[in-house]
């Protein structure tokens, strides 16, 4: 896994971004379904982060400096976690940058209207890059891949909140993926 660059200039907002994750979505002390199905003591509950002004601007630049050099046109993700990262990273791409725009993918077809699995703004054949709030095995951002790559995409890596390294860099690289994350557990456990 490849920690997003932090560059002198953007150290300030690395700590400013963990310490919102730490006060709004850092829980731990009890035990916590993960979506890979195991238990943990520790849980980042990241749609307080995402749902903060602050955070929300803070993730979408340091998502941007991290995919800088990559030519994608589209962002997006598995919902729920991406919808939220996806927007705050096309808000942010307006201006100096290269507009970005994002997508969702559903965890299934709507079953009404045009029944779409990949959802908003999209191109059969497009390079993208798949974002995830927190990746503990990759299961949920490789459901995000593979339902793009049905559609031609090519995936250019994923980039992710908060990796709990259980296991989504191996599953990413057997896929040929990069992983890139802005933070990892170790970021936010006191040893």
């Amino acid at each position: 896994m490849a920690l997003a660059r932090r560059r002198p200039e953007t150290k300030a907002q690395f700590d400013q971004l963990k310490a919102i994750i730490r006060r709004e979505s850092l829980l731990t002390g009890g035990e916590f379904k993960l979506a890979s199905g195991a238990q943990s003591s520790v849980f980042f509950d990241m749609k307080k982060t995402l749902f903060d002004p602050e955070g929300a601007s803070l993730v979408g630049e340091l998502i941007l400096d991290a995919i800088a050099g990559d030519n994608v046109e589209f962002v997006g993700g598995l919902e729920l976690g991406a919808v939220p990262i996806a927007t705050a990273v096309c808000v942010k791409s307006v201006g100096a940058r290269r507009p970005l725009k994002g997508f969702f993918v559903r965890k299934e077809p709507k079953g009404h209207g045009t029944n779409k699995l990949v959802d908003g703004q999209f191109r059969d054949g497009a390079d993208v890059i798949v974002l995830e709030d927190v990746t503990t095995t990759g299961g949920s951002s490789l459901k995000a891949v593979n339902a793009v790559r049905e559609r031609g995409a090519k995936v250019r890596k994923v980039v992710t909140i908060v990796d709990r390294l259980e296991g989504a860099e191996a599953a990413f690289a057997k896929d040929g993926i990069e992983l890139v994350a802005l933070f990892d557990r170790n970021d936010f456990l006191d040893h």
